[in-house]
């Protein structure tokens, strides 16, 4: 009798484990992530197919945005102020806290959809995803290094030249390798899985405040906060303060009419984000919408679409948050895959 190959037998094993819930839970952990544009998304800006996403690239990418190497004095990593349980923001804290325990300039924003960003930062200075890491291993107050003393740090590890082989097929420890593993991570953090993307899907039904939450969001706040991704991607001065304390985009633009303005966010998982503004200034999105309602200070810049305020009712302030809460992506904040490991 002819005895079977073994792969031949585990061809069958892994097909029944696929319709254990507990083996889907398994494999899906364990699997590396690709990135699959939602379907009525737009194409996303970044692309692949020059540093096409591999297991070793992508873990090597999550080593590296979990290790405090980076930094220069080895205390702070990627991962210190992008939690996964925040949407890989910094929870309550206003602004970014860098070597020293340093508080930085900015609030830390939630890292998701970034493949689909044209630009990047508050402010748009960086253009590019895998130029992205740059900005805070050279910030003074952030990570503290720089991208050559970093690569220099990795080339010394006894760990690193081999996994930067075993993911790019050669030996070679350099920059560019540096920011396309780490673009490998977090170009593959999508975002797409929230109550509403259900709704939208037709997979799930929305409540009568819910969809009432929806309406009012499509009538007052989807002109800046366009779906599916609920960012224009625009520069907006959206009234905190009559004269703008940070300049904002006009500090790259070199343009008056930028001062005080900044990129909209996006609010998928808006709910897991505080605090709010660029500033970290608000603990809530009460207190946001406080803001949009009756606070809008006036200023030269302020966008057209604000003045006046936002006026809301307190039947429309509720369903509009009971909207907000339906932009969580439950299965992002808890994938495995973008955990730190330690291996």
């Amino acid at each position: 009798m002819k005895r079977s190959t073994p792969w031949l037998l585990a061809v069958p094993l892994l097909g029944m484990l696929a319709t254990i819930p507990w083996a889907q839970a398994w494999m899906t952990a364990h699997s590396t992530p690709r990135l699959q544009v939602p379907e009525g998304w737009p194409a996303p800006r970044y692309d692949f197919a020059g540093n096409p996403v591999t297991s070793a690239g992508f873990a090597l990418g999550r080593r590296l945005f979990y290790d405090p190497i980076l930094s220069r004095d080895g205390s702070v990593a990627c991962g210190s102020c992008h939690q996964q349980f925040a949407a890989f923001a910094h929870l309550d804290h206003r602004v970014s806290h860098g070597i020293g325990g340093v508080n930085g300039k900015r609030n830390t924003p939630g890292l998701f959809n970034l493949a689909w960003q044209p630009e990047l930062m508050w402010d748009g200075s960086v253009h590019h995803l895998e130029l992205q890491p740059v900005a805070p291993m050279s910030n003074p107050v952030e990570m503290g290094g720089s991208l050559a003393l970093a690569v220099d740090k990795l080339r010394r590890d006894a760990r690193y030249p081999e996994l930067f082989a075993e993911a790019f097929g050669s030996p070679g420890v350099d920059s560019q390798r540096l920011l396309r593993a780490l673009a490998q991570f977090t170009g593959t953090l999508v975002s797409a899985d929230s109550r509403y993307d259900r709704f939208v899907e037709g997979k799930e039904a929305f409540t009568p405040q819910e969809r009432d939450g929806l309406d009012l969001f499509r009538e007052r706040c989807a002109s800046c906060h366009r779906e599916p991704l609920f960012t224009d991607f625009s520069y907006r001065n959206n009234g905190l303060d009559a004269a703008p304390r940070d300049a904002g985009r006009a500090v790259i633009s070199g343009r008056d009419e930028d001062r005080g303005r900044f990129r909209v966010p996006s609010l998928r998982n808006i709910a897991l984000t505080a605090p709010y503004m660029h500033d970290g200034r608000y603990d809530s999105l009460e207190q946001v919408l406080d803001h949009y309602s009756g606070g809008v200070q006036p200023s030269p810049t302020l966008d057209p679409s604000l003045a006046g305020g936002v006026p809301l009712s307190p039947d429309q302030r509720s369903a509009l948050l009971i909207f907000l809460d339906t932009l969580t992506d439950e299965s992002f904040i808890h994938d495995r895959r973008f955990a730190e490991t330690h291996d």
